[in-house]
Order: C-alpha cells, then structure tokens, then sequence
C-alpha cells in the first residue's frame, strides 16, 4: 500500500478534485486537508471532525487515498464516507472498476487491490435537501488521538419517515464497516425518540468489537448506541 500510494502522488491527475452534478470525485493523491475542505464546503457540519483528523501536518502530507487503501479498522475517513455512500474507483492498464468503499476490504489490512492496480478515486454524493448527517469520533485525547469508535450517519427523510438509512462505523471490527441491520431496522420508521432507542439498541448489538488499550468491547458497544440517540437529539 505505501507503494502504492507513492506511485499515485506522482500522478498530477489524481491531485485533482472534480465537480459534478450529483458527486465529488476526489483524486487518491489529494491531501486530506483538501478533501476536508471539499467535504465541509457541501457539508459544514463536519469542520469539527475534519479539525480532529489527525494533527496538522499530518493532515498537509498524507491522502485521502492513502488512509482508505491502509484499510485500519480505525482509520477515520472511512466510516465517514461509508455513511455518505462513496464508491472507490481502481485502476490499472487492464482498465478501471468501481465499487462501494466498503467492498474493498477482505480483512484486517488486506483489501481486493490487484497486484497491478492503484486506488485512484474516490467519489462522494452531493448531499440532498432532505438529508441529516453527522459524525461522531470518540478517542482518550480530544486532540490528535486516534479513535476508540467512530460513527457516521446519513439518514434521507420523507414526511418524517426515514427512507434511506446508511451508517458507517469504525473501531468495532477487523475492517471498517457498514451498520447494515441497523439501517434496516429504521427503514419506513417514523423518525422519533423510540425509533432512536430501537436502532440504538440495534446497533449495540450488531458488531462483536474487541477490548484493547482505547477502550473495552462494553464501551464501545455501549458508546455506539449512545451517539446514536445523541444523533437524534441533534436532529431536533
């Protein structure tokens, strides 16, 4: 993967980050302060959690491509655009395929690039009028730590009901992940204080996360229904 990753910073095109009518395509060699800066841009509410990413110079000199193709369980960026239903594109002289960012990983620091493959772009959806979305990271330090869980959510509202529901979590398993039976558990709910607790406790359930030197497997687990219902207190 670092290789990887040097080879693509060589390639002026992957420094780039294109507008398109419904999506970002960020390149894999754009810095993640500039990612960052993109994101807020479409979506404010995530400048605290971009300011948390990391440490400056950290945030100047690494890619956004270089956090998601390391594939860490606790990589930051990860749940987020999971949450915000990305896709990565891989390329190689064989041609380019595109698939969900949560597809790319097969297990701990391992992911389906090919040998003769790079990650070259990532591509965000442009928010909609009727979407709530927030990211939550939890870690011993406010400042330049690294998470103990991580939690994004992006919920599609119609007539109070939930129509689309996507989560993304990091921190409870050996890949970042998607929250799928909890996004089935709201689906067609009204979007409510007992629809909260239910997916709340939906999602304590869902993973079996380790303890480790961040936090206990009950705390994450606890901590991951908590912001939850901390998400729908802020949606009001």
């Amino acid at each position: 993967v670092p290789l990887l990753e040097a080879n693509a910073k060589e390639a002026q095109e992957l420094q780039r980050i294109e507008h398109y009518p419904h999506h970002l395509a960020i390149g894999a060699a754009v810095t993640l302060t500039d990612a960052f800066d993109t994101l807020v841009q479409q979506r404010p509410q995530l400048r605290s959690f971009a300011s948390r990413f990391a440490g400056l110079p950290v945030r100047n000199a690494g890619t956004l491509g270089g956090n998601v193709a390391n594939g860490s369980p606790i990589g930051d960026s990860m749940p987020l655009l999971i949450a915000l239903g990305a896709n990565v594109v891989l390329m190689s002289q064989r041609g380019h395929r595109e698939l969900p960012l949560e597809q790319l990983y097969t297990g701990y620091r391992r992911t389906v690039l090919a040998a003769d493959e790079v990650l070259a772009w990532i591509k965000v959806p442009s928010p909609t009028d009727d979407e709530l979305s927030r990211v939550y990271k939890i870690s011993k330090r406010f400042e330049d730590d690294i998470s103990a869980v991580c939690l994004a959510i992006r919920l599609r509202l119609q007539d109070g009901l939930v129509r689309e529901a996507s989560i993304g979590v990091g921190g409870v398993a050996a890949t970042p992940v998607r929250a799928v039976r909890t996004q089935a558990a709201l689906l067609g709910l009204r979007w409510s204080q007992q629809a909260a607790q239910a997916a709340a406790a939906a999602l304590r359930g869902e993973f079996a996360p380790i303890s480790d030197m961040r936090a206990s497997a009950a705390y994450r687990s606890e901590v991951l229904g908590n912001l939850l219902q901390r998400f729908w207190m802020e949606s009001q």
